[in-house]
């Protein structure tokens, strides 16, 4: 259930917490990234000398060798209306590879979540990695 804290920073949470992970999967089975940035309403344009720059943090928690999303945890601003599209990619069953195979958004803060390092791939661009789909037929590799 998604969940999201109306404070002074937001807080948004949906999924499981890194520790219930653990619990549930292992810990060799979890994987957590974290991203941490300045809001693009501090970037440069909008800055006054000595003014407060607060930053946003992220963590997915996902599990498994194909890194299911199962944990979103964010505080700082917007995260509030970032959560609910996440929310329903995560319910959906996505991947890190799905978050990262999705162009970010800029500039947002949602960005973040679709950049956190490492990069996954979700698609092979390998030549010989080349699956047909169900209405195509079937192409030797040496046609490739």
């Amino acid at each position: 259930v998604p969940t999201v804290v109306f404070s002074p920073p937001p807080l948004a949470v949906c999924g499981l917490t890194e520790a219930e992970a653990i619990a549930r999967h292992g810990p060799d089975a979890v994987a957590v990234h974290k991203s941490t940035w300045v809001n693009m309403l501090y970037s440069r344009e909008f800055l006054v000398d000595g003014q407060h720059m607060p930053k946003t943090f992220a963590k997915l928690v996902c599990v498994g060798p194909e890194q299911r999303v199962v944990g979103l945890h964010m505080i700082g601003l917007a995260v509030d209306e970032i959560l609910q599209g996440f929310a329903l990619a995560m319910k959906m069953g996505a991947t890190k590879a799905d978050f990262d195979s999705v162009v970010a958004i800029h500039p947002t803060s949602s960005e973040e979540l679709v950049t956190i390092p490492p990069w996954q791939a979700k698609y092979s661009l390998r030549p010989d990695a080349y699956t047909p789909s169900y209405e195509e037929e079937p192409v030797p590799a040496k046609a490739r």
